[in-house]
C-alpha cells in the first residue's frame, strides 16, 4: 500500500459533480489505497444519520464496495503511542488539532503511508506524515 485516503478524497466519488482529477487518481491507484478506521467511522456516522432514502441507499451501496475493495487500518498500539507523543508536542506550542486527524494521520505514519487529504494544511502540522492533495496534483 502506498496511500491512506481521508473521508474527503474518498466522498468526492459521491458528489453531484465529482472532481475528475481524484475519480481518475483513485482508479490509478486502486490497489494501493487504503483507509483508518476513524476515516470509516466518520462515512458510516455521515450515512447513518440520513433519512431513509434513494440517496442513503446509494451511499450504502457505494460504502459497501469501498469495504469490500480497500483495507480499513486500525487505531494501534503503535499509532496511539505516535498519536500522544505527537499530541503532547503540538498542544505544548499552543497547537491542538482535532482528535480524528490525529488519529488518522497518526496510522499514515506509523504504516509508512502517503496521506491523501483536500485539507493538507490542517495535516502539515504533524511531523513526519507524506501528504497529497488530489485536488491539486494527483
Amino acid at each position: 500500500m502506498l496511500y491512506l485516503l481521508d473521508t474527503n478524497i474518498l466522498s468526492e466519488a459521491r458528489c453531484k459533480r465529482p472532481n475528475l482529477q481524484v475519480l481518475n487518481a483513485m482508479e490509478r491507484y486502486r490497489h494501493h489505497c487504503a483507509i483508518a478506521a476513524t476515516t470509516w467511522h466518520e462515512l458510516q456516522y455521515g450515512c447513518q444519520r440520513l433519512p431513509d432514502s434513494r440517496r442513503k441507499r446509494k451511499l450504502v451501496e457505494y460504502l459497501d464496495s469501498v469495504y469490500q475493495t480497500m483495507p480499513i487500518l486500525p487505531y494501534d498500539f503503535a499509532a496511539a503511542q505516535w498519536h500522544a507523543e505527537e499530541r503532547s508536542r503540538l498542544v505544548a506550542q499552543g497547537r491542538t488539532p482535532p482528535f480524528a486527524d490525529g488519529q488518522i494521520a497518526a496510522i499514515a505514519v506509523t504504516q509508512n503511508l502517503t496521506l491523501v487529504t483536500r485539507n493538507v494544511r490542517d495535516f502539515r502540522i504533524f511531523d513526519g506524515l507524506t501528504l497529497e492533495n488530489w485536488f491539486d496534483d494527483p
